[in-house]
C-alpha cells in the first residue's frame, strides 16, 4: 500500500465517522424532547419493581371473588 492510498483510506475513514457523529447530533436536536421523556421516565422507574408480579394485598385477598359485579347477580 503506497502512501496516498493510505491517506486515502484514512480521509474516507475519518469522513465516515465525522458522518455518522453528525447524524448522531442531528437526531439527538431532532428528538430531543421524546429522549429527554423517556429519559425521564427511565430515571423515575423502581428496576428492583416487577410488573407482573401480582403480590398486591389487594389481589391476593380478592382470588376468589368474581371479577365483574355482574357475576353475582342472579338472572
Amino acid at each position: 500500500m503506497t502512501r496516498s492510498e493510505k491517506a486515502r483510506s484514512l480521509k474516507s475513514a475519518a469522513v465516515v465517522l465525522g458522518a455518522l457523529a453528525f447524524g448522531w447530533l442531528a437526531i439527538e436536536m431532532a428528538l430531543k424532547p421524546i429522549l429527554d421523556k423517556a429519559r425521564g421516565a427511565m430515571d423515575r422507574s423502581d428496576p428492583t419493581r416487577d410488573p407482573d408480579d401480582v403480590d398486591d394485598a389487594s389481589n391476593s385477598s380478592s382470588h376468589n371473588e368474581p371479577v365483574c359485579s355482574l357475576a353475582r347477580r342472579p338472572w
